[in-house]
């Protein structure tokens, strides 16, 4: 399995299986009976590079100041020659690893032509004849369909315009022209909008979890192209329509369901074509609109680019790619479900981990599932998970703070669980100190020093302030105390609720229940 072939990974037969061609018997779809909907996807994700891909410019982040951080090759001026990013290939390597596809040792870089006003070279550095890695599949859980990935190649991306109504002028920002992009095509192996959903948060938590690409559709760090046709039953797929730049999962869905398929279905009952074009979406109105005619390989004037030599890798490279790749989603989600962790447990857990810092260069920052793996060693598991769902992210979400800004480090939080489970503070004390430490990091010992809890978090049955509040308790309530006497145990639980108020917590209920039955001699 680990065996670096010629064009890839996995074993000759399942080359043959993967790469074989699918028919899927599809189910009707109750919005629209008697048809069926065929869907592809292009996704456009930013590589996670400090720098652009042909050049020595920083990539930008989402709010920085317009055309701060432009070299003279992204603004095309002339003489200026690329020059490739190695970290670039790298993290595209460790993608079309964790695809499963397979990893070209010849690739090549073409130019695709067309003209707008924030492509200043007139063209974009791509790779069409000759992409990196070629087939591969995202397996969705749903069904256990293999959606097919085409094949994913490099390419730089556009600069920004924008339109100033009032003004009705159109802006141009650079900051974004030639950054590094992976475009990952898939096969048409999607028959519904929400199967196109679920291989795009696949895809997102794929990428994440090799430190690929932040993956973050609201701020444009991926964007996907979805191509939807519409047939009868049994009959070949009819003339696609390709819907571009959709930067969110619901619209994606919104713009298949609530529009393209229908107008398709409309052309054709009503006897006309499905022209092959490109459209837009508006998300007020939930509709599609024309852009343009689709362009075909031609318009394009596709060329190899005369200024970059064919990218060249050796198997020992791939294989040094391979040794270094992080758990992907499907193995962490198993390894966890094998420790006794329920669905909802997991799911919380690689929810937050998806979320982690992804530094420049694709390295990783820790996330929940790693934190809960250093946690667990030599602890329950489920006592684990539960003071990291419930306790940790809850109080971190009280403050707007989010696991990445979480300044407990795992031993803090070990000697914390440590001292509930061994009797020596209560759960609720284990809570407020946990407050604390999140407010004033430092270690427990010296958090319950700073809270003052000495002795009133410590648990202890022979405590004279236990038995002050149990005696507090008893003359506050003489009916229930009266009650308990003559074999009411029920009652018993209003009393220990009172001597809980009185020490805020920070005694064990058990212990609360011990000390009244000895004092109401029941």
């Amino acid at each position: 399995m680990f065996a670096c072939r010629r064009r890839g990974f996995l074993p000759r037969s399942l080359h043959h299986v993967r790469l074989a061609h699918i028919v899927r018997v599809s189910k009707e779809d109750v919005r629209w009976p008697g048809w069926e909907v065929v869907i592809g996807l292009e996704v456009h994700a930013q590589i996670k590079s400090r720098a652009k891909l042909f050049s020595v410019s920083r990539t930008s982040g989402l709010l920085e100041e317009p055309n701060k951080h432009v070299s003279p090759f992204d603004a095309a001026f002339p003489g200026t020659l690329p020059k490739l990013n190695p970290k670039c290939v790298d993290l595209t390597l460790r993608a079309a690893t964790a695809l499963n596809a397979d990893v070209q040792l010849r690739s090549s870089f073409d130019r695709k032509h067309y003209f707008y006003a924030d492509l200043p070279m007139g063209y974009q550095i791509t790779q069409h004849y000759a992409p990196i890695a070629t087939g591969g599949y995202v397996r969705l859980h749903r069904g256990g369909v293999n959606v097919r990935v085409k094949q994913i190649q490099i390419e730089q991306d556009t600069g920004k315009s924008t339109f100033d109504p009032r003004r009705r002028v159109s802006s141009i920002d650079l900051n974004r022209a030639g950054t590094g992009l992976m475009e990952i095509v898939s096969e048409p192996d999607m028959r519904s909008p929400e199967e196109a959903a679920e291989y795009i948060r696949l895809l997102q938590a794929i990428l994440r979890s090799v430190g690929s690409s932040d993956g973050n559709m609201e701020q444009g760090s991926l964007r996907c192209d979805v191509n939807v046709s519409v047939n009868r039953p049994g009959d070949a797929p009819g003339t696609r329509c390709e819907i571009k730049n959709l930067n969110g999962i619901k619209s994606m869905q919104v713009a298949i369901t609530a529009s393209e398929v229908f107008r398709q279905i409309s052309l054709v009952e009503n006897g006309e074509l499905v022209r092959q074009e490109t459209r837009g979406f508006d998300e007020a109105k939930a509709e599609t609109f024309s852009l343009r005619s689709k362009e075909d390989a031609p318009d394009y004037r596709y060329m190899p680019d005369p200024n970059l030599p064919p990218l060249l890798l050796d198997e020992t490279y791939i294989n040094q790619i391979r040794s270094k790749m992080p758990e992907l989603p499907d193995t962490t989600s198993l390894r966890l479900h094998s420790q006794g962790l329920t669905q909802r447990d997991t799911e919380v857990l690689m929810t937050v981990d998806a979320g982690r810092e992804v530094g420049f260069d694709g390295e990783l920052g820790q996330g929940a599932v790693a934190y809960f793996d250093a946690l667990s060693r030599g602890r329950d598991p489920k006592v684990v998970v539960n003071w990291i769902t419930h306790e940790l992210l809850g109080q971190l979400a009280a403050r707007n703070q989010s696991f990445n800004e979480n300044s407990i480090s795992v031993e803090q939080m070990g000697d914390l669980i440590d001292l509930v489970q061994n009797g020596i503070v209560t759960g609720t004390a284990g809570k407020t100190l946990l407050r604390h430490m999140l407010s004033n990091p430092s270690s427990v010992l010296s958090s319950v020093q700073a809270k003052d809890l000495g002795l009133l978090a410590l648990q202890s049955s022979e405590s004279s302030e236990l038995e002050n509040w149990c005696k507090e308790s008893i003359a506050a309530m003489p009916s229930e105390s009266e009650a308990a006497r003559k074999g009411n145990k029920n009652v018993v639980n209003k009393l220990v609720g009172r001597v809980m108020k009185l020490s805020r917590g920070r005694v064990d209920a058990g212990t609360v229940r011990q000390a009244l039955e000895v004092l109401l001699k029941i």
